[in-house]
């Protein structure tokens, strides 16, 4: 038997999560917990085991990219010990899943430039967990205790646009699907790093501290991470309405949210909707799609894919063969009504007139570059995929 560690579910010890002797992983539910912690963790199954690696729902928990590497740097832990990163940095994850060393392994103080120490956020792009510093009314990287409600994404090292590209697209996108759709969001500065951030509101937690279980599609179909995050993009939006349809407590309901994103992502050139970029969150009624976030119009980066993050009913299509004929026959193929697809488009083409006007002006390309060729961007496809 290899290591060990507690699983908690809201604060709670749940389980245990195993290595095992052949470098397999198990899930072992304690005798008296009765609640599921995860779709992929039916309790009617007291043990779940993961043939070669840990197993992708906790995979999917940890940091990826930069923070990653900081952290595997300043612990000494090699970075592809995805389980060995987890239990020193798991006590405070997304969602309502935490994850503790057992009682024998030894407690050993995080250094003193670790960044979110016992706490992780997944995601490639550089990014944090923050909290609002009441004495100077200022947000600062979370420490090892205490609320973490904010989640702060910066630039790249080699892309200085990202910001404002995802602040653009979120302000689209709530323009268009509804504020109460999109995550909260604003920009500002974090002290401490002496950086512009973008800087979300957390859906999994309550404004009281209260974990929520959160789960993005990714950890509900046990998809392994991959080389390079690679198995995040291994699917189809035809599995993504699967999983709204099995596991929503309002699937008719939030399989026509999912399609209107899906138009509007097509709008923005957001290929990079990926199964972690979409998420179910725990409501009264039970799991339901949460909010939007994460969204970036990757037409602006040549050196991207440009293709929709995922295949569509089988088909892989690039940005700029979308057409408004294509989008209403996948809507048809996961179930949805041609009244509700048409319902869609008028509403969707109505807002997107209004929110391409406040758009940058496509004119000053001398003064703003990037905000003319994102306004250039979205208006070519609002016509293309509207037919404005």
């Amino acid at each position: 038997m290899g290591r060990e560690a507690h699983i908690t579910f809201k604060g709670e010890v749940a389980g245990r999560l195993e290595e095992t002797a052949s470098g397999s992983s198990r899930f072992v539910y304690h005798e008296s917990w009765s609640t599921p912690i995860a779709c992929c963790f039916p309790v009617t199954r007291r043990e779940h085991e993961w043939f070669g690696g840990l197993h992708p729902f906790f995979q999917h928990l940890g940091a990826e990219g930069w923070l990653r590497e900081q952290r595997a740097r300043i612990d000494h832990i090699a970075e592809e010990d995805d389980f060995g990163l987890l239990v020193r940095y798991g006590a405070d994850c997304i969602g309502a899943v935490g994850v503790l060393p057992t009682g024998d392994s030894p407690s050993i103080p995080y250094a003193s430039e670790a960044l979110n120490p016992g706490r992780t956020v997944s995601g490639v792009q550089r990014k944090l967990l923050l909290t609002r510093d009441e004495a100077t009314n200022s947000f600062i990287p979370a420490r090892v205790s205490g609320a973490a409600p904010y989640i702060a994404k910066f630039n790249s090292l080699t892309i200085d646009t990202l910001v404002r590209n995802e602040l653009l697209s979120l302000r689209f996108a709530a323009d268009v699907l509804g504020r109460d759709e999109v995550t909260e969001f604003q920009l500002d500065h974090v002290g401490e790093l002496n950086e512009i951030a973008l800087i979300v509101t957390r859906f999994d937690r309550l404004p009281d501290g209260t974990k929520l279980r959160a789960e993005d599609f990714a950890q509900i179909l046990c998809k392994p991470r991959g080389v390079d995050y690679g198995g995040k993009y291994d699917a189809d939006y035809t599995d993504v309405a699967r999983v709204i349809r099995d596991h929503s407590a309002r699937a008719e309901i939030d399989l026509a949210r999912f399609f209107r994103r899906l138009v509007v992502y097509a709008l923005l050139s957001n290929g990079d909707a990926h199964l972690k970029n979409f998420t179910l969150l725990e409501r009264p009624e039970g799991l339901r799609l949460s909010p939007v976030y994460d969204v970036v119009n990757v037409g602006l980066y040549p050196a991207f894919a440009q293709r929709l993050g995922l295949a569509l009913n089988g088909e892989t299509f690039s940005l700029d063969a979308l057409t408004k004929a294509i989008l209403p026959a996948f809507g048809e193929h996961i179930g949805l009504s041609r009244a509700t697809i048409n319902r869609s488009f008028a509403d969707i083409k109505a807002k997107a007139r209004t929110a391409i006007k406040k758009l940058p002006n496509p004119q000053d390309d001398d003064r703003d570059a990037f905000g003319a060729r994102y306004a250039e961007l979205v208006r070519n496809q609002c016509a293309r995929i509207l037919e404005e």
